[in-house]
């Protein structure tokens, strides 16, 4: 799974810079219509950890991890993963050229890979400690108010809503 999701995101970032961020480019429209999507996803995301119930409760004996393929694939439907391979192409590799999405995409997965191995084991023990109804919906309120605080840069960036 945490190598479906490094290698399909790493992926992701070249496909869209070599292609797709050239298209958001030509059609803003289409650009702020994702961004508002994007931003309504992410409010609503953060709308449903603030009310999570909790942690144990969606976990059975026959829960799995997705597979590699499924958890790559699935960052082509995350308008998070689209949110951030758009504007990692768009801010560091600006004129697009090959070798600058590559370094982009390259840099991802570099980083991503210890990232998503420190979510992981994180996750596992935040798991146990969320145990207490308090604890838990202290950390989700939490959670979900930093996720808002994220969203406010996509609302304020130059260009992020053209007229």
């Amino acid at each position: 799974h945490m190598f479906g999701v490094g290698l399909g995101f790493m992926l992701m970032v070249l496909v869209v810079g070599v292609g797709v961020v050239q298209l958001l480019d030509r059609f803003p429209l289409i650009d702020n219509t994702l961004t508002v999507i994007c931003v309504v996803y992410l409010l609503y995301l953060a709308y449903r950890i603030a009310r999570a119930a909790n942690v144990q409760s969606g976990v059975t004996a026959e829960s799995k991890p997705l597979s590699f393929i499924q958890a790559a694939m699935f960052q082509w439907v995350n308008p998070k993963t689209w949110t951030m391979a758009v504007t990692a192409n768009s801010l560091y590799a600006p004129d697009y050229e090959f070798s600058a999405v590559v370094l982009v995409a390259s840099v991802f997965g570099l980083v991503n890979f210890p990232c998503i191995a420190i979510w992981t084991i994180l996750g596992t023990g935040l798991r146990r400690l969320l145990t207490n109804p308090t604890r838990l919906t202290t950390f989700n309120y939490v959670m979900a108010g930093l996720l808002i605080l994220s969203v406010l840069p996509l609302l304020t960036w130059p260009g992020s809503t053209q007229s």
